[in-house]
């Protein structure tokens, strides 16, 4: 396989020193490996602190900013970063209101994120945690316990990071997190394989003519292989998994992800059929994001995020950002 890397070895430092040198409103520790505001910490405001695996991007750290992230702690690819990162992380960003973890339910992150909590209260730093789980293709996987944290972490990095703009308490950042992924669910569908700097060559076998329902983001297996659909057959096989999980009365939030891999002329005429299905259930929208968000490095396919919503969760979610992957209203 082709790669626009060096050595797989220094890929996550380069694409790092790449960064810092693209925002300079970001201080990036390229050797601990920790990307903050650089206003941080910010008076009266919870702070915000998520990673993961790098291989993900703009996950997680393009969403660090204000109105979203305060910190993020990319690990080596698609392998959880370490909690000495995260207590770094959150020191850097703590202004006494406390910390906020927005932590995947993946095994590894989810006990280096607890580990890392024990070790900042330790040292004063008062820290909340907030689990998303919102996949609904499988309930276990190669990575998880549980169900996967997939789309939905961008709804509640944005929200979430949204309340504490507005100076709100860290019980209510955390509880208004714990709403949302309460409130979202996702599904995602592969049409190729990953391919990692480390191994060259694709993680699965997907012949050519199939495709593979219910991935996860590091190209865990999903609920099954079928032929090639059209864009329409693979969004009612999509939507379909979502709203047997999710029964919205109110408007949803519109995730249409893709993985890395699928054009966005693709995305948008997939997200055309996906629009079309809703409209035919009776769901209404209130807003919708199509591209590549929570990605898998050079996978083919996409992913949809629903997220049930209110008056409040909407005015959060318009509420303005600025980062290097989601910047709107500032």
């Amino acid at each position: 396989m082709k790669m626009l890397i060096n050595v797989p070895e220094t890929v996550v430092a380069d694409a790092l020193r790449g960064m810092a040198a693209a925002h300079p409103e970001l201080a990036v520790d390229v050797e601990n490996r920790v990307i903050v505001r650089r206003d941080a910490p910010v008076a009266g405001q919870v702070a915000l602190v998520s990673g993961g695996g790098s291989g993900h991007e703009p996950l997680h750290g393009g969403f660090v900013g204000p109105g979203m992230l305060t910190a993020a702690c990319p690990g080596e690819v698609f392998t959880s970063p370490v909690p000495d990162q995260m207590v770094r992380a959150a020191a850097a960003v703590d202004s006494g209101a406390g910390v906020l973890f927005v932590v995947k339910n993946y095994t590894g992150d989810v006990l280096n994120f607890d580990m890392a909590a024990e070790l900042a209260e330790d040292e004063g730093i008062q820290v909340a945690k907030v689990l998303v789980n919102d996949d609904v293709a499988v309930t276990d996987s190669l990575y998880t316990a549980g169900r996967r944290g997939t789309g939905a972490t961008l709804f509640v990095e944005k929200i979430a990071g949204a309340a504490a703009h507005e100076g709100r308490p860290l019980e209510q950042v955390e509880a208004l997190a714990r709403r949302v992924n309460d409130s979202s669910r996702s599904f995602g569908f592969a049409l190729s394989a990953v391919t990692t700097p480390a191994k060259g060559t694709p993680t699965f076998d997907l012949p050519a003519g199939e495709l593979e329902l219910g991935i996860g983001i590091h190209g865990e297996p999903g609920r099954e292989r079928r032929p090639m659909m059209t864009s329409g057959e693979i969004a009612e096989a999509a939507v379909d998994a979502v709203l047997t999980d999710l029964a919205p009365r109110n408007p949803v939030l519109v995730l249409v992800n893709g993985m890395g891999a699928t054009p966005l002329l693709e995305l948008y005429g997939f997200n055309a059929e996906v629009q079309r299905i809703l409209r035919g259930r009776g769901v209404a929208v209130a807003r919708t994001l199509v591209g590549n968000y929570v990605t898998s490095l050079d996978m083919a396919g996409a992913s949809v995020t629903l997220c049930e919503i209110d008056e409040e969760l909407l005015g959060l979610w318009d509420a303005p950002v600025s980062t290097p992957g989601l910047r709107w209203g500032m």
